[in-house]
C-alpha cells in the first residue's frame, strides 16, 4: 500500500466518521431510544463503526 493509498483511505473513513456521527447526533430522541443508544454518544458508537 503506497502512501497515496493510505491518506486516500484515511481521508474516506474520516469522512464516514463524520457523516454517521452526525446522522447519530441528529436522529430523533425517541428512535434513538427505540435503537438503544443515546445522541451523546454519536462520536464513541461512530467511532467503533468506522475505525473498529
Amino acid at each position: 500500500m503506497n502512501v497515496l493509498t493510505k491518506v486516500r483511505t484515511a481521508v474516506q473513513k474520516r469522512a464516514a466518521y463524520v457523516r454517521l456521527r452526525n446522522e447519530i447526533a441528529s436522529m430523533p430522541q425517541d428512535v434513538a431510544i427505540d435503537l438503544g443508544m443515546f445522541r451523546e454518544d454519536a462520536a464513541s458508537i461512530a467511532s467503533k463503526a468506522i475505525y473498529g
